[in-house]
């Protein structure tokens, strides 16, 4: 019997879409399980203790559950689209977006559990990442260049996130290159394919398989 990765993810974590994101670009089949953050199954908490999205079980047992270790794991197996030259940006860019941008997200979307400060202010304290991405896309379509690589398909769910929260005031900012750039991504078949529904996974259903 073929031999597959099991993926446990939650259909809107962004780290859970780079993922899949990842696994999809590198045409690598796995056993999706989708997962209710509130009811997080025991399977998943068993190999991973940390007990959060996304997580990955190779065939070999290899417990692999940072998003951006599972990128590594997926260009290592598969890189049909030549990400690998990419990687040393996308290490860079992600260290920004996961640990300094992704907190002010975070604090910017639940704002009324954060009363130190106004909604506002987290706006402006994330505005210096979109800052930052503009003025890449300025001088070219995409964050590593002229053609999409991992380093886009990494980041845009995050920014996707930020426009999410009050998408008037994302659409009123003085981001035209970002804005055009995030209606690219969002509007991909590679995104609309990632973002399929599908039902909580339980022991006993049939297995679902992605992509």
């Amino acid at each position: 019997m073929e031999q597959i990765p099991i993926l446990y993810s939650f259909r809107r974590c962004p780290y859970a879409m780079r993922a899949r994101l990842a696994l999809y670009g590198c045409q690598i089949k796995c056993e999706l399980r989708e997962v209710v953050l509130r009811d997080k199954p025991n399977e998943m908490i068993k190999i991973s203790p940390k007990a959060t999205v996304p997580v990955l079980l190779t065939p070999s047992g290899q417990v692999v559950d940072e998003s951006y270790d599972i990128i590594l794991w997926a260009i290592e197996q598969n890189d049909v689209q030549n990400w690998r030259k990419d990687l040393d940006k996308l290490k860079d860019l992600i260290k920004v977006t996961d640990f300094e941008f992704k907190p002010h997200l975070d604090k910017y979307k639940y704002s009324s559990r954060f009363p130190q400060l106004t909604k506002a202010d987290y706006q402006n304290n994330a505005k210096f990442y979109l800052d930052y991405l503009e003025s890449i896309l300025k001088n070219h379509s995409f964050l590593s260049g002229n053609q999409q690589s991992i380093t886009d398909l990494a980041v845009f769910p995050f920014v996707r996130q930020f426009a999410n929260v009050d998408k008037p005031y994302f659409d009123d900012l003085p981001y035209s290159h970002l804005q055009s750039w995030l209606e690219h991504h969002t509007k991909s078949d590679l995104f609309q394919n990632i973002m399929k529904k599908y039902d909580p996974w339980t022991p006993q259903q049939e297995k679902i398989f992605f992509p």
